[in-house]
């Protein structure tokens, strides 16, 4: 107990350790718990947690992209109500079939559910659906390792030839061109995607897809479609052999780019490459579009944006539940999680973490529509 006091001020102070395993239980008699399930309060207790009926043991699966997120909301909501949440991190597309199976009452995907997924969805939904909640946004930052280079500006068409292995050398022309300060070496390229199906495999191509279709002619999707290259799995997989090997490049989430991973900035045509930022991120999130209807709340990013200090490889990842029909012994539990995640203080959370909080417009409609899950 005394260690899970220590862990939670540390959290409070925005150092959080990110853990292997998510699976993490309240203590009602903990000196940081509070709400409406007991528990003393004090300076480090989240503050604005409403448990409600809240009580049991969650099970979901999803995104590996928001692992870090949600492990930063569990610690906190577990801190104040007596719920176990176990988010697996099994992938976008584990995720959503966990949802539509009925194995999960909800699930994290960095894609809205496709028309096919929405109907199948429906048999576990009594009387409603699976719908899109934007939660957790950021940049999908290109990690790099290339000795003796500690600055990379790479444009789409660039980074789209490296991971179709039409570009398979650090010192090519094209790399070379966009970078005339950098002394590349005469080193193999390591390409790394993931080998999972992925959301954040299905934004990186969106991204590749529109804005250099010429040079990444591919129909794009949760499973990686390019020539060539090394997979692993999961984001975690891919940033730590970036991180080991050299020449290697990959694509991941900003909150894996840790340990020295250095990332590339992105040259979109604007006045200055744009660097992979929560800010940045969070400047290109803001021109979205909710293209969902009902509750759905689907958006439409910009891929193409050549705004100032707009990082365009973003994703948004949708937290999905049924609008009706969730089944009773789990609702309130979800409810107040999700209720919890889409606060000002759990999207506070986010931009401690390395993700861009959703812009107010689109969160305060997350907000309402949590309030009607039923």
């Amino acid at each position: 107990m005394k260690l899970q006091r220590m862990n939670r001020r540390a959290l409070a102070l925005g150092a959080l350790a990110v853990s292997g395993a998510l699976a993490l239980t309240a203590c009602g008699s903990d000196d940081t718990g509070g709400g409406a399930n007991g528990g003393s309060s004090n300076a480090a207790a989240p503050s604005n947690i409403k448990c409600d009926d809240a009580s049991g043991q969650v099970l979901a699966d999803g995104s590996s992209a928001q692992k870090n997120a949600v492990d930063a909301w569990v610690k906190q909501f577990s801190a104040a109500c007596k719920v176990e949440i176990n988010y697996k991190a099994g992938g976008s597309g584990a995720g959503v079939t966990a949802f539509t199976q009925g194995q999960v009452p909800w699930a994290g995907s960095d894609s809205a559910l496709k028309p096919e997924e929405v109907a199948a969805s429906k048999k576990i939904c009594s009387g409603g659906q699976g719908i899109d909640l934007p939660m957790v946004g950021g940049p999908i930052a290109v990690g790099y390792n290339v000795p003796g280079v500690d600055k990379l500006v790479l444009d789409s068409a660039t980074i789209a030839k490296i991971f179709d292995s039409k570009i398979t050398n650090w010192n090519d022309p094209a790399i070379a061109k966009l970078n005339p300060d950098a002394k590349l070496p005469n080193l193999k390229i390591q390409a790394f995607h993931r080998s999972d199906e992925s959301g954040t495999t299905d934004n990186f191509t969106k991204y590749l897809i529109a804005t250099a279709k010429k040079d990444f002619p591919y129909e794009g999707g949760k499973a990686w479609q390019a020539k060539g290259g090394q997979s692993a799995p999961q984001s975690s997989g891919v940033a730590a052999q970036v991180k080991q090997t050299a020449g290697a490049i990959g694509y991941f989430e900003l909150s894996y780019a840790k340990d020295g991973i250095k990332t590339v900035a992105i040259d979109t045509g604007a006045a200055e490459p744009v660097e992979a930022t929560v800010e940045n991120a969070t400047k290109a999130i803001a021109d979205a579009k909710v293209v969902g209807t009902g509750k759905d709340l689907a958006l439409k990013l910009n891929y193409e944006t050549k705004a100032d200090g707009a990082y365009p490889m973003v994703l948004v990842t949708y937290e999905i539940v049924c609008d009706k029909g969730n089944k009773a012994e789990t609702l309130p539990a979800v409810k107040a999680f999700l209720r919890y995640a889409a606060s000002e203080d759990g999207q506070k959370i986010l931009a401690e973490n390395d993700y861009a909080p959703m812009p107010e417009d689109i969160i305060a409609k997350v907000r309402t529509t949590v309030e009607s899950l039923s």
